[in-house]
Order: C-alpha cells, then sequence, then structure tokens
C-alpha cells in the first residue's frame, strides 16, 4: 500500500507531492497532518512505500509535524522524504526529516528537495511548482518508484547538518476589521491557535505561523503587521534570488 503523510498548510506541499506521486505507481492513501481531529498513531507494514511531505520552515521540519509524524510506528516501511521550500534554503529540513521517521521505524529510502511559491512572499517563486517542475518531479517519481523495486537497501546521503540549526522566531497572523468571525480559520487552524468562540484572538505560544489562516480566510482579514513583511520581503528579495532547481536524493 502507498501512503502520502502530508503537511501542507496553504498549498504548495501538496502540489508538489501530487507531481512527485503522478510518477510513483498508486493508488494513494492520504494522511493529512494538519487536521487535529486525525488519527496519528497509525502503524505501517514493511511491504508499504510512504511519502513524508513537509514545508521547510526557516531550515526545519514544522515542529507539529515533526510531532504528529513521531507518533507513528514505520515497521519498516520505505519512506521517500520530501521537503519543500520558498526559493530560499532548505537547509536542515530532510536530514531532520529523516531523523525523525527513523527514529518512529522507517527506512529512508530517498529524498526529494523541491520549490513551491512562498507562503508569506508569494512574488518569490511565483507560480511554482510550474510546468517544468512538475514534469521534473513525475520523472523524480519514477526514479524513486524504480529504486524502491531494486535491491538497494543502503540509507540515502542526504544535505543538511546535524545538531540542526535553532528556531527562528515565529510571525502570527492577525484578523483585521473585516473579520466577520465565520471560524473558518479556527475550524483549520493545525495548531488549534486560533479561539473558536472569537476568531479575532489567535494565542501566539501555539501558533506554527504555517499562514493557512491568511490562505483560506474567505474575506482576506488574517494579515501579518506591514512592517514585519516588508523586513521579510526584503530579506527574501535578496535571499532567494534567482531559480533554484530541485534535487534528488536516492539511496545506494
Amino acid at each position: 500500500m502507498n501512503y502520502v503523510l502530508l503537511f501542507s498548510p496553504t498549498g504548495g506541499t501538496a502540489a508538489t507531492a501530487e507531481a512527485l506521486c503522478s510518477g510513483w505507481d498508486g493508488p494513494w492513501e492520504t494522511v493529512d497532518l494538519t487536521d487535529r481531529a486525525a488519527g496519528f498513531h497509525r502503524a505501517f507494514q514493511p511491504e508499504d512505500a510512504v511519502l513524508a511531505a513537509v514545508p521547510s520552515f526557516g531550515g526545519r521540519v514544522p515542529a507539529l509535524a515533526a510531532e504528529r509524524l513521531s507518533q507513528m510506528a514505520g515497521n519498516g516501511a520505505s519512506a521517500v522524504l520530501l521537503c519543500v521550500y520558498g526559493n530560499r534554503a532548505f537547509e536542515d529540513t530532510l536530514v531532520e526529516l529523516e531523523d525523525t521517521l527513523t527514529a518512529a521505524g522507517f527506512r529512508c529510502r530517498a529524498g526529494v528537495a523541491a520549490v513551491a511559491q512562498h507562503s508569506i512572499v508569494p512574488q518569490i517563486a511565483a507560480g511554482r511548482p510550474d510546468g517544468a517542475d512538475r514534469a521534473q518531479l513525475q520523472a523524480f517519481g519514477r526514479q524513486v518508484c524504480s529504486a524502491l523495486a531494486g535491491a538497494g537497501e543502503g540509507p540515502v546521503t542526504l544535505p543538511g547538518n546535524r545538531p540542526y540549526k535553532e528556531r527562528g522566531g515565529g510571525m502570527v497572523p492577525q484578523a483585521g476589521t473585516d473579520c466577520v468571525h465565520c471560524g473558518t480559520c479556527a475550524r483549520r487552524c493545525p495548531a488549534g491557535a486560533i479561539d473558536p468562540a472569537d476568531p479575532s484572538k489567535t494565542d501566539g505560544s501555539r501558533c506554527i505561523s504555517c499562514m493557512r489562516c491568511m490562505s483560506i480566510c474567505p474575506k482576506h482579514a488574517r494579515q501579518l503587521p506591514a512592517p514585519m513583511v516588508a523586513a521579510v520581503t526584503q530579506m527574501l528579495t535578496q535571499a532567494a534570488f534567482g531559480r533554484r532547481e530541485n534535487e534528488l536524493f536516492l539511496s545506494r
């Protein structure tokens, strides 16, 4: 059986995973790691193939995604690791994801680092994954499928550092005057950081800065402070200059 363990708050990771899976034999069952109501205590079998797909948050696996993946029992299932980043750098995301899954009992067989449109500064990597990305990711998927079917059982070598880089500070979106208290953001917040009784209130200690609330608000009422967005935009315009390409890492 094939599974996708998916943490995609704003859709970029989901689009990338879909492109990768299109070149990999199906069918697939998706486990939504952003769904607080989903059960994460799942057990897999040695013959299963699992794609674990997460965005890179400041060069790290989102802590909430790592926590939920850690609740699973791999039991020797083959894992393919996908980290998606906004054209700056993915730094230690893949090695942290590898360590998380290995500790949970998975065998990490391949890794992919792919670019998608930035969730905070959408003009960075705008429109990605684009047609060229999807074609390349589909080809990656076929290579991964062949590798999983082959005899190679060696560990995959992934870029990154241990210990991992320190996590950066978060940015908490706030509700503006256009908020109509519909509760969409509270229902779909992966961390449960938004008060369902008063969606204009956000618990900053629980918010993981995933930007889902901003992306799904029907009134576009949730925003980051303008000076913060300006500073991030200026930094990323320099750090994420030029088109970075997707990368594939296979076990030997």
